[in-house]
């Protein structure tokens, strides 16, 4: 059906319908929003309704931009190859290309292709699929998860050990235990990462759906049902309604064809579709018809001229393959951290191995405890418990119809500050549905809302209410794909509009809907056109002066321009200025409101002139044409999803900046943007009207919203881009692909973690490069599902919220996960240096190193994947971690301007990859240069995943209260046994004698002789309370860090009973390995450890606890929490309130 209740707006009698309806460049309409930001003075926002709509390939941008919006220009050169010109050629021309006969006058004479041009067409183009995008192999991204910097530092510390055992095999044995230890945990942790994005890639290839399996063609006269990959270019298709069009097509005969546009290029406006074309633009050409675009309405005849790749489907296809992905927020701080370590692991074996070179002149000896101590470094469980703890909220996202295709986009979506969404199908529902009905002088709301204007349609039945329905009902050519099912469970096959009316219809009568058509059969139509701008049909319902009843619906200006009367007060009165004043108010209402506005009049015929059985004539016009009575007007809407307003309201709440990005009209961009809270206030041109001054006199604090056509963005400067960026409320309205592209671009240029949605192929190539793409998976196209990181699948935009909330979630667990498992470092190295310097005899052995980290670590620190939030809203009410300020932006510019140019091919216009060698050198003289030394101590604003306020608890703070603990409970152990700490420093310092071994010389102290066994035994249980000192300060920590916002009291640290059973576990652990007399020899341990003495590491961890009180209530005063502003005016309630249709069906007699 037509839109013209928003596009056409001419005079009616003595007044005019409204003019504020028909917007220019200089004339758009407002909207605004909660903060204030300033310049954006020359920056038009969009042009007339009848401006040309966004197309693929747009001007080159201004020599004043510099942001690369296409990787490496590969997608500017696809762009560039939309080479479709056929629809300027007339169907002559276009046979001749293509060596096809086809029959304009006839179409279904035409002859079309021969079976041997086909095959041979076949044989020389290949079929007619896309070509799928590249994948690595199973191999090379299981090499790719194994190779990440975590798994390599494992690996390394696995070969030192072995170096170790090449060192000094005797007392080295246990490295050939320790080094395979360390590999297969590297090798393990690759392949459960690797096996979850096998696991997605599986479940996204099942979601996928492939191209229209058959397809009509007419090849030598014969109407032939065709595998759609054996299309060829110069085939002659017979398209009909509810077929997906296999391939880009000249339309040269057409019924009536309307094609869903929406995948492509994001309108979700029906597009009509015959012979003849004045467009230049092949996007807008009348005469084309689309790959994987869907035909609503009608039937046609085209002639094939582009097939798989070559289709401008398959050139965006293109554009989505020049992109390349960035690196993920948290894989790029996991890269900085593992750096870290490293560096601070090499640093200190370099420092360690010079002392013991120094101090003893053996260089086995110095090397052995140089790779000693960097291994102790290396938080060996700590790969492992990252994958896991992804890969948990993975599959708990999974449950929430998120589909996570790559681990590290579960941490991602937590971090995003700015999320561009499509408009149709991912906020809407893709789906016209009714409004308002003004009739009998009186307006109705079809739905439940807030705001909606007028009264609630009770009965069917009353006057006007019930002609509306019954019109809607019989006067449409939508079908179904059944009718044993109730209206909502049914698929309707037909133009949007049209059907939005038939599913009201169906939905207020009930059972009556599927009665009427039967019982008042039509005996006459005329269908829509482009012409007319109505539909007509006649039908026997019978009156007090005849059997049949003239229905009609379409444009309002164009029905009411027959119409003679109108309805009023339950009769039919003859059309006055007043009414007429009414028709212009309530239209103006409508139409405001970004909907489209249908009327509906009928006539009841005489039946002395029309009896029944009389032989209306389309040709002849033997029917009224004329003194019709207007019944009144109905308004319908594409709307939101049920919950996304709320969604969106939580985004902001978040400090995500939400954007909606569509190939749609300004004006319906804008409208239902105002209903989703992506809209709230003014823009420069509602500011301007509701004071009365020019648009150029508004100053750029004066408003907060601006909405840009997509003409406009080639022409934007960066001080443009960046005052539209500052902006809270922004709309992108008549978008191409590259558009969105560049979009992406210039969020991701001011720092912006960018995430964005969509559904169409239009929106893949911003989807891939995205940090984040989102795709749907119900309406989504299969282009989109493959560039996307995440796919949803109920494609309800309140799980995306869900998703950040759970990513931000995530994050914090991370962090705290780390924190936790970072402290007992400290412990495990300090002794290292203890007894190489002091000396001491070795508090802790490397395989209870291995036991920490790999045995009751891990269970612990895996807790923390079902820790629940601190407060219900908490994690919502704070910034994003890395929030894009005015600071921020000036230091990432700044940092780039730092960072040396890189190089440019001048043949090929991209820029030169640097060799692995070159990499390496860069790397290793980056640390000796001063824009290195800068970058690094740089304070950045946000929150990182490792940072200085982390390092110093786990490694400074905390990991010495756990050193000191573990030192006293050693020397208490020892003095227990009759050794005092400085007989133990002198026992250790002997270079003629090795103590503390089964076979070591007898040692006599105050008259008590120690033997060998003596000194092994007590040694190894000092050992064991060692360790267990380690695992009870750990058990304190394990509950101290899950507290960020709050004080480490209270119910909300108990609420995760795993916590519970991780530390039992760990506990079990170190009880069977202390407790089993075989394995003491294996683990160093005693099973005649006193639990007695682990009541010192219990004291140490009260105080650890004291402590970590004391320094939460400072940092509170020296750092406080900043929580978002709250944003006034956001609709918190659900929308079904504002867009549910009443389905309680009401018995009605006619």
């Amino acid at each position: 059906m037509p839109d013209e209740g928003i596009h056409e707006s001419k005079p009616l009698g003595g007044g005019g319908l409204p003019r504020t309806i028909t917007f220019t460049a200089d004339e758009t309409s407002g909207a605004g929003g909660n903060q204030r930001t300033p310049h954006l003075r020359n920056l038009r926002t969009f042009p007339s309704r009848e401006a040309p709509r966004a197309v693929l390939s747009i001007p080159e941008k201004s020599e004043k931009t510099n942001v690369e919006t296409l990787s490496e220009g590969t997608a500017d050169d696809k762009a560039k190859n939309v080479d479709i010109t056929e629809h300027l050629l007339s169907l002559a021309e276009v046979c001749d290309k293509f060596s096809v006969q086809a029959n304009a006058d006839h179409p279904q004479d035409s002859f079309g292709l021969s079976a041997s041009q086909a095959a041979d067409l076949l044989a020389r183009h290949g079929p007619n699929t896309l070509t799928p995008p590249k994948k690595k192999s199973s191999w090379r991204k299981f090499l790719a998860c194994l190779t990440s910097l975590f798994n390599l530092m494992l690996i390394a510390a696995g070969i030192l050990e072995y170096i170790l055992l090449g060192i000094d095999f005797e007392n080295n044995k246990a490295n050939i235990y320790m080094g395979a230890i360390l590999i297969v945990v590297a090798f393990i942790n690759a392949a459960v990462e690797w096996w979850q994005q096998r696991k997605s890639e599986n479940t996204l290839a099942a979601l996928l759906k492939m191209i229209p399996a058959k397809t009509h063609v007419i090849r030598e006269r014969r109407l032939e049902s065709i595998q759609s990959a054996d299309v060829v270019a110069g085939d002659v298709l017979f398209l009909r309604m509810g077929d997906k069009i296999p391939a880009d097509c000249y339309v040269f005969s057409s019924s009536d064809l309307k094609v869903d546009n929406s995948s492509l290029t994001g309108e979700s406006e029906p597009q009509e579709r015959g012979a003849g074309n004045t467009m230049r633009n092949p996007l807008e050409a009348t005469n084309l018809a689309f790959n994987g675009t869907l035909a609503v309405s009608g039937e046609a005849y085209a002639i094939v001229v582009r097939t798989g790749d070559s289709t401008v489907l398959g050139q965006i296809a293109g554009l989505t393959a020049g992109e390349e992905k960035a690196q993920s927020p948290l894989n790029h701080e996991i890269s900085i951290f593992v750096r870290i370590i490293a560096s601070v692991a090499i640093f200190t074996a370099a420092v360690f191995f010079i002392a013991g070179m120094a101090l003893y002149k053996d260089f086995p000896f110095a090397i052995n405890f140089a790779i000693g101590t960097f291994v102790a470094w290396v938080p060996e469980g700590l790969p492992a418990t990252v994958t896991m703890l992804l890969t948990i909220a993975a599959k708990r996202m999974a449950a929430e119809n998120v589909l996570v295709k790559d681990l590290q986009g579960v941490e991602t979506l937590g971090a995003i500050t700015l999320l561009a969404t499509d408009k149709t199908g991912t906020l809407t529902r893709n789906q016209m549905t009714v409004c308002n009905v003004w009739t009998n002088g009186i307006m109705y709301a079809a739905t439940r809302g807030h705001n909606d204007m007028g009264e609630p349609i009770s009965d069917v039945t009353a006057m006007g209410i019930r002609e509306v329905l019954y019109t809607s009902a019989l006067c449409r050519s939508v079908k179904f794909d059944r009718t044993d099912v109730s209206m909502d469970k049914r698929q309707l096959l037909g133009d949007a509009t049209e059907s939005g009316l038939v599913r009201f219809a169906g939905m207020r009568l009930g059972d009556e809907f599927d009665e009427l058509l039967p019982r008042h059969a039509k005996v006459f139509e005329i269908p829509f056109n482009s012409a007319n701008k109505w539909m007509l049909s006649i039908h026997r319902l019978p009156h007090a002066s005849g059997a049949l009843t003239l229905l009609i619906k379409g444009a309002p200006e164009r029905v009411l321009r027959l119409c003679s009367t109108i309805l009023s007060g339950g009769a039919a009165v003859p059309l006055t200025d007043i009414q007429r004043a009414q028709y212009d108010e309530t239209y103006e209402y409508m139409a405001s409101q970004g909907h489209r506005v249908l009327a509906f009049a009928q006539l009841q015929l005489d039946g002395s002139e029309y009896p029944d059985g009389y032989a209306f004539d389309r040709k002849k016009e033997n029917y009224p044409v004329g003194g019709y009575t207007f019944v009144g007007l109905t308004s319908l809407e594409d709307p939101p999803k049920h919950g996304v307003r709320e969604a969106i309201g939580r985004c902001r709440s978040a400090g995500i900046q939400v954007m909606m990005v569509t190939g749609d009209h300004p004006l319906t961009a804008e409208a239902i943007g105002r209903k989703i809270n992506l809209v709230l206030g003014e823009t420069r041109e509602g500011v301007a009207k509701r004071t009365g001054r020019p648009v150029e006199d508004i100053g750029e604090d004066e408003f907060d919203a601006v909405v840009i056509h997509g003409e406009r963005i080639a022409d934007m400067t960066d001080d443009d881009w960046d005052m539209v960026f500052r902006k809270p409320e922004v709309i992108f309205a008549r978008t191409s692909p590259k558009n969105k592209l560049e979009i992406v671009a210039r969020a991701q240029s001011l720092g912006h973690i960018c995430g964005v949605t969509g559904d169409g192929v239009n929106d893949s190539p911003a989807l891939k490069k995205a940090d984040l793409g989102i795709a749907m998976n119900e309406s989504g196209s299969d282009v989109s599902k493959e560039a996307a990181s995440m796919i949803i699948l109920d494609d309800n935009f309140a799980s995306i919220v869900k998703g950040i909330e759970e990513g931000r979630l995530i994050f914090a667990n991370l962090k705290k996960s780390i924190r936790y498992t970072l402290t007992h470092s400290t412990p495990e190295v300090i002794p290292q240096i203890l007894y190489i310097i002091v000396p001491l005899p070795p508090m802790i052995t490397s395989i209870m190193i291995l036991v920490i980290d790999l045995g009751f670590e891990i269970f612990a620190a895996l807790t923390y994947a079902w820790e629940p939030p601190e407060s219900a809203n908490g994690l919502m009410k704070l910034p994003p971690r890395k929030p894009v300020t005015m600071r921020s932006i000036a230091q990432l510019r700044a940092r780039n301007a730092r960072q040396p140019q890189v190089s440019i091919d001048p043949a090929t216009g991209k820029p030169i990859k640097e060799s692995l060698v070159a990499r390496i050198l860069r790397t290793l003289r980056a640390p000796f240069t001063k824009v290195w030394w800068q970058d690094l101590t740089e304070k950045t604003e946000g929150e990182i995943l490792v940072d200085g306020d982390l390092l110093s608890w786990s490694y400074l703070e905390a990991g010495l209260i756990s050193t000191i603990s573990l030192v006293v409970v050693f020397f208490v152990i020892l003095n227990h046994h009759g050794i005092s700490p400085k007989q133990a420093r002198l026992m250790a310092k002997a270079t003629d004698e090795d103590y503390f071994n089964k076979d070591s010389p007898d040692y006599t102290y105050n008259g008590r002789l120690f033997t060998g066994e003596d000194q092994f035994y007590a040694l190894n249980e000092a050992r064991t309370g060692v360790i267990f000192s380690i695992y009870i300060l750990q058990v304190f920590n394990l509950f101290i860090c899950k507290a960020r916002l709050r004080l480490p009291f209270g119910k909300f640290m108990f609420r995760n009973v795993r916590t519970f059973y991780g530390f039992s576990a760990g506990l079990l652990l170190l009880v069977f390995i202390t407790y089993i007399p075989p394995l003491n020899s294996v683990f160093n341990s005693s099973y005649k450890s006193i639990p007695l003495y682990w009541l010192i590491a219990v004291g140490f961890g009260f105080l650890l606890l004291a402590y970590a009180t004391a320094r939460m209530l400072v940092l509170r005063k020296s750092k406080p929490i900043r929580w978002n502003p709250t944003i006034d005016g956001l609709h918190m309630h659900p929308t079904v309130w504002s867009t549910r249709h009443t389905t309680r069906s009401i018995e009605v007699t006619a």
